[in-house]
Protein backbone atom coordinates (compact mmCIF):
# COMPACT_ATOMS: atom_id res chain seq x y z
CA UNK A 1 0.00 0.00 0.00
CA UNK A 2 1.57 3.72 -0.47
CA UNK A 3 0.80 6.34 1.27
CA UNK A 4 1.29 9.75 1.85
CA UNK A 5 5.29 10.30 2.08
CA UNK A 6 5.49 14.45 2.40
CA UNK A 7 2.82 16.87 3.75
CA UNK A 8 3.37 19.92 3.42
CA UNK A 9 0.64 22.88 4.95
CA UNK A 10 2.91 26.29 4.51
CA UNK A 11 1.43 29.06 5.60
CA UNK A 12 -2.15 27.56 6.53
CA UNK A 13 -4.19 29.81 8.86
CA UNK A 14 -7.65 28.87 7.96
CA UNK A 15 -6.77 25.14 9.75
CA UNK A 16 -8.87 24.92 13.01
CA UNK A 17 -7.67 23.81 16.32
CA UNK A 18 -9.27 20.88 15.85
CA UNK A 19 -8.04 20.14 12.88
CA UNK A 20 -4.32 20.89 14.02
CA UNK A 21 -5.49 18.03 16.80
CA UNK A 22 -6.84 15.90 14.15
CA UNK A 23 -3.28 15.88 11.85
CA UNK A 24 -1.48 15.29 15.31
CA UNK A 25 -3.16 11.68 15.45
CA UNK A 26 -3.04 11.47 11.92
CA UNK A 27 0.96 11.90 11.80
CA UNK A 28 1.35 9.44 15.14
CA UNK A 29 -0.30 6.79 13.33
CA UNK A 30 1.58 7.78 9.32
CA UNK A 31 3.03 4.54 8.67
CA UNK A 32 4.75 6.21 5.69
CA UNK A 33 4.93 9.90 6.59
CA UNK A 34 8.77 11.07 6.17
CA UNK A 35 8.26 14.65 5.89
CA UNK A 36 5.80 17.70 7.28
CA UNK A 37 6.24 21.01 6.40
CA UNK A 38 4.14 23.25 8.79
CA UNK A 39 6.55 26.44 8.58
CA UNK A 40 4.82 29.59 8.60
CA UNK A 41 1.54 28.77 10.50
CA UNK A 42 0.32 30.29 13.39
CA UNK A 43 0.93 27.10 15.58
CA UNK A 44 2.41 28.15 19.15
CA UNK A 45 3.31 26.44 21.80
CA UNK A 46 0.26 24.27 23.01
CA UNK A 47 0.47 22.54 19.25
CA UNK A 48 3.99 22.09 19.23
CA UNK A 49 3.74 20.67 22.53
CA UNK A 50 1.08 17.90 20.58
CA UNK A 51 3.23 17.85 17.67
CA UNK A 52 6.10 16.51 19.96
CA UNK A 53 3.87 13.64 21.00
CA UNK A 54 3.04 12.69 17.60
CA UNK A 55 6.76 13.25 16.37
CA UNK A 56 8.18 11.24 19.56
CA UNK A 57 5.44 7.91 18.36
CA UNK A 58 6.40 8.44 14.75
CA UNK A 59 8.47 5.42 13.31
CA UNK A 60 8.81 7.28 9.83
CA UNK A 61 9.02 11.19 10.13
CA UNK A 62 12.23 12.56 9.48
CA UNK A 63 12.07 16.13 8.49
CA UNK A 64 9.74 18.39 10.69
CA UNK A 65 9.88 21.89 9.36
CA UNK A 66 8.47 23.96 11.83
CA UNK A 67 9.65 27.65 10.88
CA UNK A 68 7.79 30.96 11.49
CA UNK A 69 5.27 28.87 13.92
CA UNK A 70 5.23 31.42 16.71
CA UNK A 71 7.23 28.74 19.42
CA UNK A 72 9.15 29.84 22.16
CA UNK A 73 11.64 28.24 24.21
CA UNK A 74 8.80 26.45 26.19
CA UNK A 75 8.40 24.20 22.98
CA UNK A 76 11.75 23.35 22.12
CA UNK A 77 12.72 22.48 25.79
CA UNK A 78 9.85 19.93 24.81
CA UNK A 79 11.13 19.06 21.59
CA UNK A 80 14.75 18.67 23.17
CA UNK A 81 13.23 16.32 26.04
CA UNK A 82 12.10 14.15 23.05
CA UNK A 83 15.01 13.97 21.43
CA UNK A 84 17.12 13.45 24.52
CA UNK A 85 14.88 10.60 26.01
CA UNK A 86 12.92 9.05 22.81
CA UNK A 87 14.50 6.86 19.67
CA UNK A 88 13.13 9.12 16.80
CA UNK A 89 13.54 8.48 12.81
CA UNK A 90 13.57 12.67 12.49
CA UNK A 91 16.86 14.01 10.52
CA UNK A 92 15.56 17.54 10.85
CA UNK A 93 13.85 19.95 12.61
CA UNK A 94 13.79 23.37 11.19
CA UNK A 95 13.34 26.41 14.51
CA UNK A 96 14.35 29.04 12.40
CA UNK A 97 12.45 32.36 12.60
CA UNK A 98 10.98 31.73 16.20
CA UNK A 99 11.38 32.94 19.84
CA UNK A 100 13.63 30.46 20.65
CA UNK A 101 17.33 30.57 22.33
CA UNK A 102 20.23 30.02 20.01
CA UNK A 103 21.37 27.39 23.01
CA UNK A 104 18.04 25.51 22.42
CA UNK A 105 18.43 24.95 19.10
CA UNK A 106 22.13 24.07 18.93
CA UNK A 107 21.44 21.20 21.98
CA UNK A 108 18.76 19.87 19.54
CA UNK A 109 20.93 20.12 16.68
CA UNK A 110 23.66 18.34 18.84
CA UNK A 111 21.31 15.64 19.61
CA UNK A 112 20.17 15.41 15.87
CA UNK A 113 23.26 15.09 14.75
CA UNK A 114 24.65 12.22 17.38
CA UNK A 115 21.82 10.41 16.22
CA UNK A 116 22.87 10.62 12.77
CA UNK A 117 26.66 9.47 14.14
CA UNK A 118 25.07 6.75 15.94
CA UNK A 119 22.79 5.71 12.50
CA UNK A 120 26.10 6.16 10.42
CA UNK A 121 28.19 3.50 12.01
CA UNK A 122 25.35 0.94 11.77
CA UNK A 123 25.02 1.29 8.66
CA UNK A 124 28.61 1.26 7.41
CA UNK A 125 28.50 -2.02 9.98
CA UNK A 126 25.32 -3.22 7.61
CA UNK A 127 26.20 -2.37 4.25
CA UNK A 128 28.66 0.62 2.29
CA UNK A 129 25.73 2.87 1.36
CA UNK A 130 25.49 5.80 3.47
CA UNK A 131 22.61 8.25 4.44
CA UNK A 132 22.13 12.17 5.02
CA UNK A 133 20.97 13.65 7.41
CA UNK A 134 20.31 17.42 7.46
CA UNK A 135 19.89 19.86 10.73
CA UNK A 136 18.36 22.89 9.95
CA UNK A 137 18.04 25.49 12.31
CA UNK A 138 19.49 28.20 9.97
CA UNK A 139 16.99 30.97 8.83
CA UNK A 140 18.00 29.82 5.01
CA UNK A 141 16.10 27.37 4.77
CA UNK A 142 13.20 26.77 1.42
CA UNK A 143 10.97 24.17 1.82
CA UNK A 144 9.81 22.32 -2.00
CA UNK A 145 6.32 21.76 -1.56
CA UNK A 146 4.79 18.25 -2.76
CA UNK A 147 1.60 18.44 -1.77
CA UNK A 148 -0.20 21.46 -0.36
CA UNK A 149 -4.06 21.90 1.03
CA UNK A 150 -5.16 25.50 1.38
CA UNK A 151 -8.10 24.25 3.66
CA UNK A 152 -8.83 23.66 6.52
CA UNK A 153 -8.54 19.49 7.86
CA UNK A 154 -12.01 19.40 9.83
CA UNK A 155 -13.25 16.58 7.98
CA UNK A 156 -10.73 13.35 8.39
CA UNK A 157 -7.17 13.56 7.54
CA UNK A 158 -6.81 9.73 8.14
CA UNK A 159 -9.53 9.10 5.08
CA UNK A 160 -7.76 11.44 2.58
CA UNK A 161 -4.11 11.04 3.41
CA UNK A 162 -4.26 6.96 4.04
CA UNK A 163 -2.56 7.37 6.57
Amino acid sequence: MRGLKELTLSANPAITLKGWARLVIAVSHSSQLRVLNLDYNPLGDHIAGMLAVAVASSRTLEVVDLEGTGLTNQSAQIFLDMVQNYPTSMRSLILAENNISLELQQQISDLLSEGEEEEDHENEEQEDGETEKDIWVSQNHQASPTILMSTGLEDSLLAETEM
